[in-house]
């Protein structure tokens, strides 16, 4: 155990927002004004339950107004505080800037732990909250607009747009309010899987690059590459499968609060998955070794580690036993500012939390600029694209019978290049190209600077830049 004390997650931010600045030319006063959380609303409130009233504490933060609307998730846990809170918006702030999503920062959060309460309670509670916000302006679709989080979902951001709109009945925008809805209340195809897609987009760009696989000491493609993720909740589960089903990779490690579960040959997310939801834990499956301190695993050999569920998993305690090449933060601040050295001194390449868990917020972008246009992503141009590429098809089809047995279409290709984009094809298309863009601008400045020597300064660097640029164009 190391002798140095470890940073909260909130100094974990600010450590990291200083080693930034300190390599930029910010004019007087403005760093100040980019660090600082502007607002932080502390709600109490009384909901009657079980034939007596019971006192809630919420936040809702606000960091930066460069932008608006503010962007931000509302979590429910029982360590939710007003400091992990801002720190939290913290990084919305910056996490948006950096894969340019025309957002503030934000966050909220709900001191309560959801699997104590009934469904029917869950949404008085809810409801609650969202009017005690709403009516401050702290839920509006062009001034702050949640998004779940940990311990909320779909069903959550439902009660809440119903909520707003109960409260503003003439409001033509009142579904834009939150996002992350179910699809039948104004959400959006992908929104759901959003985060671990991006995470899994974001590591396909980290390899398509021979100098940063160097960096980690890693070399071929994600194929056979052994991951082990850390928690199996909504971002977990979605990045393990698709890197297993799409890319190859080999699941051989999962942790999760009851323990963890090892299996060098590779693990079946989905067969995992299906456990835990029918046992509440890992304890007990078959096909694999069971670890009863799952956080044993984040110190195992594996090329990429994922911890995809709490802030500070991997810290001072245990960061010199860390042995993966690669850390890709699924989560929020999964590594403490102290940690981060020690990781970075061994030359373990770290893809940072602000670029590799924006898919939620890129997506949630997609869904607010629908609930804002009233209309469906390729509802207007997939069949006149699929009539386009019929010529196309008629075409070949002609050659094809003209030619003979000399030439002809490969299988399957007719019916692939007839397929017009639909919503999920194009919000997947367009959360790879904001992966890969966002990827490029940190790895420009990682690769030509001699003062940045890691992913997460370059990203600071980039998204402090676009705020203090945002700033500046408004006057300030």
């Amino acid at each position: 155990m190391s002798s140095r004390t470890e940073p909260s997650f909130r100094e974990s931010v600010d450590l990291m927002f200083n080693r930034a600045v300190s390599l930029m030319d910010l004019p007087p006063g403005l760093e100040e004004k980019i660090r600082v959380c502007n607002a932080t609303y502390t709600v109490r409130f009384g909901v009657r339950l079980r034939g007596a009233m019971h006192t809630f504490t919420g936040y809702r933060s606000v960091h930066s107004e460069h932008m608006e609307p503010v962007k931000g998730g509302i979590r429910y846990a029982t360590g939710v505080n007003q400091d992990e809170v801002e720190a939290l918006a913290a990084l919305m702030t910056y996490k948006c800037a950096l894969v340019e999503a025309p957002f503030g920062g934000s966050k909220g959060g709900l001191c309560i732990d959801p699997r104590e309460y009934e469904e029917h309670e869950l949404e008085l509670i809810t409801r609650r909250f969202a009017y005690e916000l709403a009516k401050r302006d702290l839920i509006h679709p062009s001034q702050n607009v949640p998004a779940p989080d940990m311990g909320t979902g779909e069903r959550e951001m439902a009660w809440i747009a119903d909520q707003y709109a109960r409260m503003n009945t003439t409001d033509i925008n009142a579904k834009a309010c939150v996002t992350g809805k179910p699809l039948n209340a104004g959400g959006i195809s992908g929104r759901v899987e959003a985060t671990g897609r991006g995470v899994q987009y974001a590591l396909q760009e980290f390899f398509r690059y021979e100098e940063d696989k160097a960096a980690a000491g890693l070399t071929g493609k994600l194929d056979g590459k052994r991951v082990i993720v850390q928690g199996l909740g909504n971002v977990g589960y979605h990045a393990a499968k698709f890197l297993s089903e799409e890319d190859g990779s080999r699941i051989t490690g999962i942790i999760e609060r009851d323990g963890g579960l090892s299996n060098p040959d590779g693990l079946d997310v989905e067969a995992v998955r299906n456990w835990i939801v029918k046992h509440g834990g890992v304890s007990g499956y078959p096909d694999a070794q069971y670890v009863e301190d799952g956080a044993l695993l984040l110190e195992e050999d594996c090329d990429i580690l994922i911890p995809a569920a709490l802030e500070g998993v991997i810290n001072l305690s245990n960061a010199e036993r860390v042995k993966a090449p690669l850390i890709i933060e699924a989560a929020n601040g999964p590594v403490t500012a102290g940690a981060d050295d020690i990781l970075r001194k061994k030359g373990c390449v770290i893809i940072p939390d602000m670029y590799a868990n924006a898919g939620g917020v890129t997506v949630s972008y997609f869904e607010w600029v629908k609930n804002l246009s009233h209309i469906r992503f390729g509802r207007m141009q997939r069949r006149q694209e699929e009539a386009r590429h019929q010529l196309v098809i008629d075409e070949l089809q002609r050659l094809d019978n003209v030619m003979g047995d000399t030439w002809s279409m490969s299988p399957n290709f007719k019916d692939k290049y007839l397929k017009g984009a639909g919503e999920l094809e194009l919000v997947r298309s367009g959360l790879d190209d904001t992966m890969r863009v966002a990827y490029q601008s940190m790895r420009e400045v990682w690769h030509s600077r001699d003062d940045v020597t890691d992913l997460r300064t370059a990203a600071y660097l980039v998204s402090i830049d676009k705020v203090a640029k945002s700033y500046h164009a408004k006057g300030l």
